[in-house]
């Protein structure tokens, strides 16, 4: 819709602002749709920051997001903008966009000091299961065939069962295993269980195991975050221009 208006065929905005500043509506529809591109990062910020959507989060932790993401629009907006306390200089334009990124994806830095899986052979996919606790999700890479019979390799998330072994927490997702010494094939899968609903199917093999491992928090990231923004708003105070005092 943003786009449509000040763009040509519509480009109803554009002639409006055209016809009060006196200017081409043609050039100003252009800077107008330029302005606009940036609105094409918002769906993004919902795919990889799904906390944004308010799903499953407490009060506290609404207002948190909600409070963080705004703060994290308007620095995104005074970056690609050119302005933020005063003109921004190159590097203090990127530097707000990487203290935006930061503030909506935080485990984006995060994951990268601290992986959160560790890789495991197939072998060890039960004792994997024993480590993680019933309702959290263990990774598996799987090789099969796809419904016409080509190749086909995807990771699969498959939420851990109750019980009280890893044995019992694979059984209880609906998946039993066949290990023959060599490979870790998948002899059955229960239907409309956890793992039918992870797309997992017989015969297809295990090979790869991602258990999940406790990692520091990524709210974290903010604090060097912040420190970035405070360094930028320290440096763009001295160049604002002193406000003349008013005559007595």
């Amino acid at each position: 819709g943003i786009m449509a208006d000040v763009t040509p065929p519509v480009g109803l905005a554009s002639f409006a602002a055209a016809a009060v500043s006196g200017g081409d509506p043609i050039k100003t529809g252009v800077v107008a749709f330029f302005y606009s591109l940036r609105t094409a990062a918002l769906p993004f910020l919902f795919i990889f920051n799904t906390e944004l959507l308010l799903m499953n989060v407490g009060w506290v932790q609404g207002i948190f997001v909600f409070v963080i993401a705004t703060v994290a629009m308007l620095l995104f907006a005074a970056a690609t903008q050119g302005w933020f306390l005063a003109r921004n200089r190159i590097w203090e334009g990127a530097i707000l966009l990487v203290v935006a990124f930061t503030l909506f994806r935080p485990g984006f830095w995060m994951d990268m000091i601290f992986p959160p899986f560790v890789s495991q052979p197939p072998a060890a996919l039960t004792s994997a299961a024993d480590a993680t606790p019933a309702g959290q999700d263990l990774r598996l890479r799987i090789s099969g065939v796809d419904d016409v019979g080509d190749p086909l390799e995807f990771v699969a998330v498959l939420p851990m069962g109750e019980g009280a072994t890893g044995e019992e927490r694979l059984t209880s997702a609906g998946l039993t295993l066949l290990d023959d010494g060599e490979r870790v094939m998948i002899d059955n899968v229960d239907y409309d269980s956890a793992a039918q609903h992870a797309g997992l199917d017989w015969d297809q093999q295990v090979l790869e195991v991602l258990q999940p491992v406790d990692v520091p928090s990524k709210y974290w990231m903010f604090i060097p975050a912040l420190l970035l923004l405070g360094l930028v708003v320290m440096l763009q105070r001295r160049r604002i221009p002193a406000t003349p005092q008013p005559a007595e």
